[in-house]
């Protein structure tokens, strides 16, 4: 019973913060589901908005953040034509195409609204409603600048799209942006994320240094490219560390003013504290980036001693056949070069253990890790179509025509029967249309029901000719046969053959008429 509680009180109490977790990613499933569904009747569908949404949050955070400038509209839309030609290849009319992007950055920046996510607290026992927003904009000076926001951030930080060398850098943005909101909690829990990743390149250096140990020149390149991974945040940092120290600074003195103003004193207290921690931890940051610098400069010495160590050894004394070849030549003696070709033709009996060996060996490894066995796992060809996917798109492709031809002619003249349908498809498809087995069974799907309409079936499909029907049928010919209705009536005495005399199929007449909706 008491594990049953605690189950339950975890369930219960960690619900909220695990919905306002999920919060900052409801914008992004929102934008890939929506955006292009309804805009110009699906014209734009092979765009991803996706792929759009992410390059636009990673153009704001290197304007806003790394360059320190906000954006106005003209510099998002230049940005986005070029993404729009670069990578999909759209060449449309400049209106048309100005149009396009404005669409999409409405949708991205919810038209100036928050992003609305609601959940259930248990808590609470009721609902509540979680906002987010991606982007943000303020007024200067007349001119609308925007900017990304802290959840914007964050999320883009979560999606790990972040190079390893930028990733200690964005942290230090986002803890900026906590910063200013003062949301002194979130900015403790980024600063210890900031550490966490100190920590792993402190544990990378060491790999470096074993890597050397074995193998000096995959550890050179490897040292190098740890060397280039910390000089390229190292100076960014710097920057960024300051600022972030003058935020906290301001910070505190806000905090004391308005505790002074304040009748009780003791109010402002908590407030106080949380900035005294962010600070505290952001001291704690500042000395592990200075022994970061330290284990840099040891594993450069070390690097580059045993680098050297490893350069000498390369230089002794080799075998040169074209030296030998050119003494034989001065002497005007061939049968020099006999000691050459002589261990060619006779096996080495005496075995001899090179001093050069020993120098190999300790050079070697051993490798006593036990490791088990690697399991691969096959990829699976997401593009890949079956056999059984080929024949029910041909089969869907198939029945569409054969039913748009029927809407056709029903609409020119109200009403047809089969033979004179099966004589517009000949015309239409040719006499093969008869050997065709798509049409016999379409029509056997067709005498599923007595009537059909056009609206009901844009809403629901009830029988598997309706569904492939409606998905197969083009935009233009929904619209135009929107509203109509047709019923099927069967004439027992009369029956139709098709097929000719080899193959002869024997169908009864069918008489279609058009209702009025």
């Amino acid at each position: 019973m008491a594990e049953k509680y605690i189950m339950i009180h975890d369930i219960m109490s960690e619900h909220k913060d695990r919905m306002l977790n999920l919060k900052k990613y409801y914008p992004f499933f929102v934008l890939c589901e929506t955006t292009f569904s309804q805009y110009k009747e699906g014209k734009y569908m092979d765009l991803d908005m996706g792929y759009i949404t992410m390059a636009t949050l990673r153009f704001f955070i290197n304007e806003n953040n790394f360059h320190e400038s906000e954006i106005t509209y003209e510099q998002y839309e230049e940005f986005l034509r070029e993404l729009l030609r670069r990578e999909f290849c759209l060449h449309e009319e400049p209106e048309e195409e100005k149009e396009l992007i404005g669409y999409i950055f409405d949708k991205i920046k919810n038209e100036g609204r928050a992003f609305t996510f609601s959940y259930f607290d248990p808590e609470e026992k009721k609902k509540k409603t979680a906002r987010v927003k991606l982007l943000d904009s303020r007024i200067v000076d007349g001119v609308v600048l925007y900017h990304v926001t802290a959840d914007g951030i964050e999320f883009y930080l979560d999606t790990k799209e972040m190079k390893e060398e930028s990733s200690i850098s964005v942290q230090q943005l986002l803890l900026e942006k906590m910063i200013q909101a003062e949301n002194f909690a979130g900015g403790i829990e980024v600063v210890q994320r900031i550490n966490n990743e100190v920590s792993k390149l402190v544990l990378k250096k060491k790999e470096v240094l074993e890597l050397l140990s074995y193998d000096v020149f995959s550890g050179a390149k490897a040292s190098e490219e740890y060397m280039r991974t910390v000089a390229n945040w190292f100076d960014e940092e710097s920057r960024l560390f300051e600022k972030n120290r003058a935020l906290i600074d301001k910070a505190f003195a806000r905090a004391n003013a308005s505790r002074k103003d304040m009748p009780d004193s003791g109010a402002a207290s908590p407030l106080l504290s949380e900035i005294h921690r962010l600070d505290t931890e952001l001291k704690k940051t500042i000395i592990r980036h200075g022994e970061l610098i330290r284990e840099t400069i040891e594993l450069q010495n070390v690097a580059d001693e045993m680098i050297a160590g490893a350069k000498l050894r390369k230089l002794r004394p080799v075998f040169d056949f074209r030296d030998v070849l050119a003494k034989a030549m001065e002497i005007n003696r061939a049968d020099a070069l006999g000691m050459l070709v002589a261990p060619l033709f006779m096996p080495k009996l005496t075995k001899t253990f090179g001093v050069e060996g020993i120098d190999r060996m300790l050079e070697g490894r051993r490798d006593l890790a036990d490791y088990g066995e690697k399991v691969e796992k096959k990829q699976v060809d997401a593009e890949h179509v079956f056999e059984d996917e080929l024949e029910e798109r041909r089969i869907g492709e198939n029945y569409s025509k054969l039913f748009a031809e029927l809407l056709e002619q029903l609409w020119k003249h109200g009403q047809t029967t089969l033979s004179e349908l099966m004589a517009i498809y000949e015309l239409k498809f040719g006499k093969e249309i008869y050997k065709n087995g798509d049409v016999y069974s379409f029509l056997v799907h067709l005498a599923q029901k007595d009537s059909y309409s056009l609206k009901a079936m844009q809403e629901k499909q009830d029988t598997f000719l309706e569904g492939l029907v409606m998905s197969g049928l083009t935009v233009d010919k929904k619209d135009q046969y929107g509203s109509m209705v047709f019923t099927i009536a069967y004439n027992m005495d009369e029956t139709l053959n098709f097929g000719g005399a080899e193959e002869a199929f024997t169908i009864t007449d069918m008489h279609f008429a058009m209702q009025s909706s």
